[in-house]
């Protein structure tokens, strides 16, 4: 008992996938998860990131934070003041990621509010439609029998615009 393995997560052998499509499901998502980290890695260290790989059909992908140029010069030589332009284009893509990092998770936080509203509102009209049936339960003779009056009086309006909308219809087409 104490080597066996759970069905959760396992390690899987690092080998060469042999099926053709299985190599590109797997490397479409190991890509975007890749992405994902050098993202998290920018927002969460403020560093520069580059990186470049091949598909296995031969399609190139990369992933520069700031620029390709600013990683590309600081990789050649890290000692290297980066030109003004370079900063500035550098500053300026920074400042544009920060903002749509705050946009994404202002929309994340309006989606929370939202699903807490959405059950909220569940839950009241649950609640609701569990205490008008048992609140008809608990009437008097009295109470029942108007209601009875109103639910008939209902009936018969409904019908009453039924059939007007019925004769509407069957007129303005010319039966």
């Amino acid at each position: 008992m104490e080597n066996k393995k759970g069905k959760g997560r396992q390690k899987i052998p690092m080998k060469k996938i042999e099926k053709q499509d299985d190599r590109y499901v797997t490397f479409s998502k190991r890509r975007s998860g890749l992405y994902k980290k050098a993202s998290e890695l920018v927002k969460e260290c403020d560093v520069d990131i580059g990186m470049m790989f091949f598909s296995p059909t031969g399609n190139p992908f990369a992933f520069f934070h700031p620029t390709v140029d600013a990683v590309v010069s600081r990789f050649q030589n890290p000692d290297l003041k980066l030109s003004e332009s370079t900063q500035l284009v550098a500053a300026q893509a920074r400042n544009r990621v920060n903002g749509l990092q705050s946009g994404l998770d202002q929309l994340d936080l309006r989606e929370d509010i939202a699903i807490a509203n959405k059950n909220v509102y569940d839950k009241v009209l649950e609640t609701t439609q569990k205490s008008k049936w048992e609140s008809i339960e608990q009437l008097n003779a009295e109470e029942l029998t108007k209601f009875e009056a109103w639910l008939n009086v209902t009936r018969f309006n409904l019908q009453n615009r039924l059939n007007q909308l019925e004769n509407g219809a069957s007129s303005s087409f010319g039966y």
